[in-house]
């Protein structure tokens, strides 16, 4: 029964499977592996020019990655203006201005660069049209089963921010 019990442990080191080393590689799973979900909103360091956060108070919002590359993001501030006439195609200007400050969204395809740690977006559709086209880059700061946190090194104001996100279960 010993010699048994030595012959499978023997046979698992040889196949790499027994030993610390090899149980450890076979649970390593890539970053694009454990970005794969749907996260929540918890903080940005993003701010207006006022000191305000950028997406205001309790913001709702989504961050998705398939297993097969595709994202889709969208935040919303939550104190968008309620539109008056309640139909979209009808808002008031002043409707239309707040509602469009106050959301972003996108979709497209991503990749994941495992050697420096960069998420890569490419983004298919916008609420801000100019953004279509676009590749934006993200430094992966911290990855965890329930937080992904990422840097933008470098807005289009020229400022550096960092999103941090909880994961949905």
């Amino acid at each position: 029964m010993i010699r048994r019990n030595i012959l499978k442990l023997l046979v698992l080191m040889v196949l790499g499977l027994g030993s610390p080393q090899g149980h450890a590689a076979a649970q390593q799973r890539s970053l694009k592996a454990q970005l794969v979900g749907t996260w929540t909103y918890v903080s940005s360091t993003a701010k207006l020019p006022d000191g305000s956060p950028l997406w205001g108070p309790n913001p709702k919002s989504l961050l998705i990655f398939t297993d097969n590359g595709r994202f889709s993001w969208q935040v919303f501030r939550s104190d968008r203006p309620h539109v008056a006439s309640n139909d979209r195609r009808n808002a008031a200007p002043d409707e239309n201005k707040g509602i469009m400050q106050g959301s972003l969204a996108y979709f497209g395809t991503y990749s994941v660069n495992e050697a420096d740690k960069t998420l890569i977006s490419r983004i298919e559709g916008a609420t801000f049209p100019n953004s279509e086209g676009e590749e934006q880059k993200r430094m992966i700061t911290r990855l965890t089963a329930d937080e992904l946190r990422y840097a933008n090194p470098e807005t289009t104001l020229g400022a550096s921010v960092e999103a941090v996100w909880r994961r949905v279960r």
